[in-house]
């Protein structure tokens, strides 16, 4: 039999079970986040800051998948950033005239 037409080797069973696990705790820390970022409470910059750990937690758990984080779930943080913590208005500064 050749090498070509053998039959796929059955994935290990923890290895699944393993990776089922950190998908579902990185679904919930992706879906928490979406949470606090949807009750508008935030500050931008702590928004931000929940978002970047969120990122590191996700690539705890799946090292080397920036690139997928990237694609698939930035956006949907981006989104909901700019629609829940809006950037706070610039002080503007108005020019002092002394009287005369």
């Amino acid at each position: 039999m050749s090498r070509s037409s053998r039959a796929p080797e059955q994935p290990d069973p923890e290895a699944v079970a393993d990776e089922r696990r950190r998908a579902r705790e990185l679904r919930f820390r992706v879906d928490l986040t979406c949470e606090v970022l949807r009750q508008g409470r935030l500050p931008r910059s702590e928004a931000r800051a929940l978002v970047a750990a969120t990122r590191r937690a996700a690539l705890d758990l799946f090292p080397g998948k920036d690139d997928v984080f990237d694609l698939v779930l930035a956006p949907r943080f981006a989104r909901l950033l700019d629609e829940f913590t809006p950037q706070p208005p610039t002080a503007r500064i108005l020019p002092f005239h002394p009287r005369r």
